[in-house]
């Protein structure tokens, strides 16, 4: 390994893992990567480099942080090389392998080829001659003001399934743990590829998600009636569509992929982080 970057959160204090992760760099001669930004806030000793140049320089990036780290450190990965490490900082991360305590063994075992790494589904949008990219999610959702989410969904170029809802949501395996699986989508294994259409707050007759094969097309048409929609992508607002406007979505399958050293399944982080109960455990 000759580099490894480091992705960290905005806020939380990952001190204590930087040093970790720079101890282990120094006694084996990896050269650190950071965004300028992000490593001049916490007087970091590493490389400064844009966030491109890190995804294509690196061999291992490190994400500190939570799941929004982590997914923005997937998308710096998106189609280069290397693996992902999650380091969970504080709070309970879904996407995390490890957390800080954790963290010198799971360098080691990175060293002894002690782990293995799991491929992560993205699903690609186009819409407004703009082409973008999401590990989670991607969602039409309701502008407060501006009418519901009226949206007709066509697969392989056919009529399929039409909604009236706040939001309709595709979501990748990866993010059926997140805004699908609150607007009552399935939890989804990350080894299945698929798509989750899911509607959030529907008031439309069919009211029901549907699951489509990774290789469908996907398209997400604003019907006349529909209110200016927010096109949001893992949570963060990319822009917004108008009736009469057109979502084109692609699942890719292994746009990245992330460390796993064996610690947990992800049935074991799934019945954790969401709190899942045994159906004998409610009577």
């Amino acid at each position: 390994m000759h580099a490894a970057g480091l992705v960290l959160h905005p806020q939380r204090d990952s001190a204590a893992a930087v040093e970790a992760v720079l101890g282990w760099a120094t006694n084996r001669g990896v050269e650190i990567l950071g965004i300028k930004d992000e490593i001049q806030r916490l007087r970091c000793e590493a490389t400064p480099v844009s966030a491109e140049e890190l995804g294509r320089r690196a061999d291992l990036v490190v994400s500190l942080g939570g799941d929004g780290t982590m997914l923005r450190a997937m998308r710096l990965a998106d189609g280069e090389k290397a693996p992902v490490l999650g380091v969970n900082l504080g709070k309970l991360g879904f996407l995390a392998e490890v957390d800080v305590p954790d963290l010198p063994a799971a360098l080691s075992a990175i060293d002894a080829h002690a782990f293995t790494v799991e491929p992560r589904l993205a699903v690609d949008a186009i819409f407004n001659d703009r082409k973008i990219t999401a590990f989670n999610d991607i969602a039409v959702v309701r502008v407060p003001g501006d009418g519901s989410a009226r949206v007709a969904v066509r697969v392989a170029g056919q009529p399929f399934v039409s909604y009236a809802a706040d939001a309709v949501i595709v979501a990748t395996p990866t993010g059926s743990t997140a805004y699908s699986f609150s607007a009552g989508g399935p939890i989804t294994s990350p080894s299945v590829e698929a798509l989750l259409v899911t509607p959030a707050a529907p008031h439309s007759a069919y009211s029901r998600g549907v699951v489509l094969s990774v290789n469908d097309h996907v398209e997400l048409d604003l019907l006349p009636s529909s209110g200016r929609l927010a096109v949001e992508v893992d949570g963060q607002v990319a822009g917004y569509v108008e009736p009469g406007d057109r979502v084109s979505l692609r699942g890719r399958a292994a746009a990245a992929r992330v460390v796993r050293l064996g610690m947990t399944t992800f049935y074991q982080r799934a019945r954790r982080k969401l709190n899942l109960t045994d159906s004998a455990e409610l009577s």
